[in-house]
């Protein structure tokens, strides 16, 4: 017994290895980084709250960047959401060569978050590109979508929201797990499609909605290929999210501890949203067997 104990804790060790040493180890060195002034080729030196001080009343560009991350947030996860659960609702009718228009549907969450789909989209929202050759074909004129600053969040928030096949996978176990005889007895009943789906499909896959929620928050607030491949952060820093701020500050100005001190801003910020979303979850999210329980 013992012996086998020892062996399981062996397969295990290079997992805690891997833990220890890329997650832990740095996740405790960039806190205390953020307390240094540290430029990656001299000694850090210990500077306090001055990072913090700075960040907070003395640069505007904090701001602008902490405003473009909410408004991108914004944007962009209830469309992916609602994307996604629209979608996986469709994916859920049993036809011919369901299963292929479903890996279909994934594939770009596959590929939406690498390097080479960011450049094409690029190419697909250029002044000469996919996107405005087709709207030529309608007699509309050009849209600048990376020079005009009105236009260049949304080609971001579009590349995101077309990267939605992992939650719609959620969101379709979710709803193979709804029971027809359900939907069979609003049938009787005389209920629309539509009054199904809202009034039994959406109470009962409300967990999977808060989860996904919670999921597609923490990649928003974490989305970087999209702003620097794309956009470059511009026009006018009108897609300068937080985290190409971060990058730019530790490795590209070497202010390493300045942006250790943005690393836990951003993760104060986005573990805030998440407490403030499971505190509002009490009142819109509904689990099995609560009714059980208050009986």
């Amino acid at each position: 017994m013992y012996e086998n104990k020892k062996l399981g804790f062996l397969f295990v060790l290079p997992f805690v290895l891997g833990v220890l040493l890329f997650k832990l180890f740095p996740f405790v060195m960039s806190f205390a980084l953020s307390f240094t002034q540290y430029d990656l080729i001299d000694p850090p030196q210990f500077v306090g709250l001055q990072n913090y001080r700075e960040l907070a009343t003395d640069d505007p560009l904090f701001r602008k960047s902490l405003g473009v991350t909410l408004l991108f947030a914004v944007l962009a996860v209830p469309l992916r959401v609602g994307f996604a659960l629209f979608i996986a609702h469709v994916l859920n009718f049993k036809l011919r060569g369901i299963n292929f228009f479903r890996a279909a549907f994934y594939i770009p969450s596959i590929l939406g978050g690498s390097i080479a789909v960011a450049v094409l989209w690029r190419f697909v929202f250029a002044r000469q590109g996919l996107v405005n050759l087709v709207l030529a074909r309608f007699g509309i004129d050009p849209i600048p979508w990376l020079a005009d600053e009105h236009y260049s969040m949304w080609t971001i928030v579009l590349l995101f929201t077309w990267q939605f096949g992992s939650a719609m996978v959620i969101f379709l176990a979710a709803l193979q797990n709804v029971s027809i005889s359900l939907y069979e007895a609003a049938e009787c009943d005389g209920a629309s499609k539509m009054q199904q789906f809202w009034k039994i499909t959406v109470p009962l896959i409300t967990p999977v909605i808060f989860f996904n929620v919670i999921m597609q928050m923490v990649h928003a607030f974490q989305e970087f290929n999209g702003p620097y491949m794309i956009t470059e952060g511009g026009p006018l820093h009108s897609t300068y999210v937080l985290a190409l701020y971060i990058y730019d500050q530790s490795f590209r100005f070497f202010n390493l501890g300045y942006g250790a001190a943005l690393s836990w801003v951003l993760f104060a910020l986005v573990g805030g949203l998440a407490l403030l979303s499971f505190w509002s979850s009490r009142y819109w999210v509904f689990y099995s067997g609560e009714k059980e329980q208050k009986r």
